[in-house]
């Protein structure tokens, strides 16, 4: 009788640890298939308080409610963005880390200054799309049409400020003149925006190669003119200036700031990150941001016109480093 007894009990207990082991793994399954299961870390190259820190941690905003998950972002500064693109590519690929990748990331690419090739990532949304604008001073330049503009060039040659050498501005200004025919421009580089805008005011520079919000302040007092915009359309801030492709210069350079991760992040979650960091960027919190940057809602774009921006970028900033001698 007592053997039986705790045979009973030894067989009721079993199934019960049974029970107990398969609710346990259940558990372990979904807490698997449960993503995001942890912090996101978002990797960029740029200091608080950067263009590509700040439009990273608006993006955020809405990111963390959006995706149900903490986010934070890591700051790698240095060599071009070389450190944070190798630092993203020791992490895992889970889907539980972001790269901010910028036109600047590309050119440190196609130096071969980084462990990151494009073969590495998957694009996931585009946050902002800043055109390049070639500008001139309102009240020194002679020149007051995009056409007059591109019509001298063809006999002369013109200085152009830009912010360092080999940088998106460099390659705007050569990509420039060369599809256009024109004379190729003598490069006189700055450090920043600031001081650029600065000196163009000042006539030291024929030509500033700046974007929007750089030259805001003296753009509105009437200082510095937009002439030409190397953008597929114009802008809305600046209805009356013309494309480079309006003017039969087939040229398109934009400071952009977008997000990727991993190549071998499983397409379901990529998917994710994708529906997540839209939604996020076309609330109107970040909405707002942008119109206080000088741009619209066009910047936001997703994974695959993002992905086919970066593969243009990439091929025209190793052409034009080539020419220029940056890269074998």
């Amino acid at each position: 009788m007592t053997t039986r007894t705790h045979r009973r009990i030894g067989i009721g207990t079993a199934a019960a640890l049974a029970a107990v082991l398969g609710l346990a793994a259940g558990q372990s399954a979904w807490a698997e298939d449960k993503y995001p299961s942890k912090t996101i870390e978002v990797v960029t190259h740029a200091g608080a308080g950067g263009g590509t820190d700040v439009t990273t941690r608006m993006m955020m905003l809405r990111a963390r409610r959006t995706l149900k998950a903490d986010m934070v972002v890591v700051n790698k500064k240095g060599g071009g963005g070389a450190k944070a693109m190798n630092h993203f590519v020791t992490r895992p690929a889970d889907g539980h880390t972001i790269l901010a990748f910028t036109i600047g990331h590309a050119a440190t690419v196609a130096k071969k200054k980084t462990k990151m090739t494009l073969g590495d990532i998957v694009p996931i949304a585009r946050g902002t799309d800043d055109p390049q604008i070639l500008m001139v001073n309102c009240k020194k330049s002679p020149y007051k049409s995009g056409k007059d503009f591109v019509e001298a060039q063809k006999t002369k040659q013109l200085s152009y400020g830009t912010t360092h050498v080999g940088g998106i501005d460099h390659i705007s200004a050569f990509m420039f003149t060369k599809r256009g025919g024109l004379k190729q421009p003598k490069i006189i580089p700055f450090k920043g925006g600031g001081e650029l805008a600065t000196n163009l005011v000042a006539g030291n520079v024929d030509v500033g190669v700046l974007n929007l919000a750089e030259a805001s302040a003296q753009i509105d007092s009437g200082d510095i003119c937009p002439i030409v915009v190397l953008a597929k359309a114009r802008m809305k801030p600046l209805p009356d200036v013309s494309t480079a492709k309006e003017l039969g210069i087939d040229v398109v350079f934009s400071t952009v700031r977008g997000f990727v991760t991993h190549k071998g992040v499983a397409p379901e979650k990529v998917a994710v990150l994708e529906k997540g960091l839209m939604k996020a960027m076309n609330h109107k919190v970040y909405q707002a941001f942008l119109t206080s940057v000088g741009l619209d809602s066009s910047s936001v774009v997703g994974a695959k016109e993002w992905g086919e921006q970066i593969d243009v970028m990439l091929t025209d900033m190793s052409a034009a480093l080539k020419e220029l001698g940056f890269v074998n």
